[in-house]
């Protein structure tokens, strides 16, 4: 039996610790789908289809990964993209205790709605604890060097996209 994750996120932009909780649950997963939220009513500082091209370009460095990544949309409720695309797991990462609580609320809610569905929490490496996307767009929108919380990559992207 194949076992899938999905990775649901913003990914608005990947980050050194999603790219940390991606290369954990390869650990696990025969696949991993990282399934990126779109949400009509917000407007991202990279479009879909950038950030499905960065995802898909850090993914090809991972060792392992090569054919077990996928990167899909989903617009609606976590399990029911989960469900579509096969996956029986749920891949979340935790920094910190506020994390836990919000994220043992979701796994609670998914599971009365998806009980074959189970979340894995995975822990953020210390390094990456500090990391959240809102953090590293706010830096680098103000000028900052956000270089050190993204893969060199993202770095170069964000660098471009601000100076447009």
């Amino acid at each position: 039996m194949t076992r899938i994750a999905l990775y649901p996120g913003s990914f608005d932009p990947p980050t050194n610790g999603h790219l940390d909780i991606l290369e954990a649950s390869l650990a696990f997963a025969d696949r991993v789908i990282v399934a990126v939220g779109v949400h009509p009513g917000k407007t991202p500082l990279f479009t879909f289809e950038e950030r499905v091209a960065m995802i898909r370009e850090l993914a090809e460095k991972i060792t392992n990964a090569s054919g077990r990544v996928d990167v899909v949309s989903f617009d609606g409720l976590t399990v029911d993209a989960a469900r579509d695309n096969g996956a029986t797991l749920l891949v979340r990462g935790l920094r910190d205790g506020t994390d836990l609580d919000y994220e043992m609320q979701l796994a609670g809610m998914n599971g009365a709605m998806a009980p074959a569905i189970r979340t894995i929490f995975l822990p953020a490496s210390p390094a990456n604890r500090p990391i959240t996307a809102t953090l590293v767009r706010q830096i680098a929108r103000l000028g900052g060097d956000a270089s050190p919380f993204v893969p060199p990559l993202v770095a170069r992207k964000l660098t471009q996209k601000l100076a447009s």
